[in-house]
């Protein structure tokens, strides 16, 4: 009999693109659906395969919720904290999946990228663990994309700097940043085809009109366009940022060594739509060529791509338009640094929608029902 799967949250970003990772890989066929809603009770579901009723069902119906085998959540952390402890207290057994950060950390969760932590879930699984969450998105693609080394022993720290995507920040900060460009074209555009204005007053005008927006209703409290902010998410101790803290306790879980590899840096906000970057200084535990460390990264999964330490190499393969869109995990200015033979440069990108958010539940999810 088909186990029968709950979806909370499938209209936001990543459950957008859950739903369409699904329908592509035909992965309906594996189990039947329930579509769930948390205000529009008028609407229909989705047309799936085996989907079992036509309608919107109520995401706060617990009755109907416990009778669920699996449920798979992306609605955010409020939901979770108010229905998941309710459905554990009533005695549910079903399986709980989820996007949000709030049961990352708990003893009795397993953070899920199989690609890199199979084993792991399937010891879970055979434990009895039921609750699996998708990691944070740097975390999962900086993963993906070292996988080969971290597997063999090979890294001793990592320091990092993240260049993240708006769309991290949630579907109105990407309009948040779109509504930048209008804005900023509005002030510009007239004087761009014109040869009496300097490129030095252009950029005031320009300037200038992104300092005026109020940005103080935004969840990103300043002009996007034109800048960077070198902060993300709440402050945390030692002058972190809970997003630069994920990065080592995330990491050390999921890889769950006897030991720990210390993992920081600075997480950056920047005005991309999608696709997060990320810049490693690695300091290995022994010297081996770069020949050696390229054949081990790629060893490591499919979708781990090589890009040649050259400038038509990056520029054509190492962007995040080039790999917006794709499960493609591009590494590359790989290189041995100054500081010494065990010392590494490389910069990664991911479509954190994807990899760093959807992919890895949808996975689950097949683990799961097959």
């Amino acid at each position: 009999m088909k186990k029968l799967v709950g979806f909370i949250g499938w209209r936001g970003m990543v459950g957008s693109i859950l739903l369409d990772r699904l329908k592509k890989n035909n992965d309906f066929k594996n189990f039947c659906s329930i579509f769930f809603t948390t205000s529009q009770f008028s609407l229909l579901a989705p047309n799936v395969l085996n989907s079992i009723s036509s309608k919107l069902e109520d995401a706060y119906n617990l009755d109907r919720l416990i009778t669920l085998d699996i449920i798979i959540s992306c609605q955010g952390e409020l939901y979770t904290k108010k229905i998941y402890s309710k459905l554990k207290s009533m005695g549910w057994k079903g399986y709980w999946i989820d996007a949000s950060s709030y049961l990352r950390m708990y003893s009795e969760s397993i953070i899920v990228l199989d690609p890199v932590n199979y084993n792991s879930i399937n010891d879970a699984l055979n434990k009895g663990i039921k609750t699996f969450i998708g990691g944070n998105c740097t975390v999962s693609l900086m993963l993906m994309a070292l996988g080969g080394l971290f597997s063999n022993n090979l890294i001793e720290w990592v320091s990092v700097s993240t260049y993240q995507s708006v769309s991290g920040s949630g579907s109105k900060s990407m309009l948040d940043l779109l509504n930048q460009i209008g804005i900023a074209y509005k002030n510009i555009h007239s004087y761009l085809s014109l040869s009496n204005k300097s490129i030095l007053d252009i950029e005031k005008i320009f300037t200038a009109s992104l300092n005026k927006i109020n940005c103080i209703n935004n969840k990103i409290k300043a002009p996007l366009l034109g800048s960077l902010i070198p902060w993300i998410d709440i402050p945390v101790e030692n002058g972190q940022t809970k997003e630069e803290w994920k990065g080592s306790a995330e990491t050390n879980k999921i890889l769950n060594y006897k030991y720990n590899i210390p993992i920081d840096g600075i997480c950056v906000r920047v005005p991309t739509l999608r696709c997060h970057s990320q810049s490693f200084t690695i300091k290995l535990r022994k010297n081996i060529s770069i020949k050696e460390i390229q054949s081990l990264i790629l060893s490591h999964n499919q979708w781990v791509k090589i890009i040649d330490n050259t400038l038509d190499s990056t520029i054509n393969e190492l962007t995040p338009l080039k790999v917006t869109g794709t499960l493609d995990i591009p590494i590359g200015r790989i290189k041995k640094l100054n500081f010494g033979d065990k010392y590494l440069s490389a910069f990664s990108i991911g479509d954190q929608l994807l990899w760093g958010a959807a992919e890895p539940l949808r996975r689950m999810l097949n683990i799961l029902v097959n």
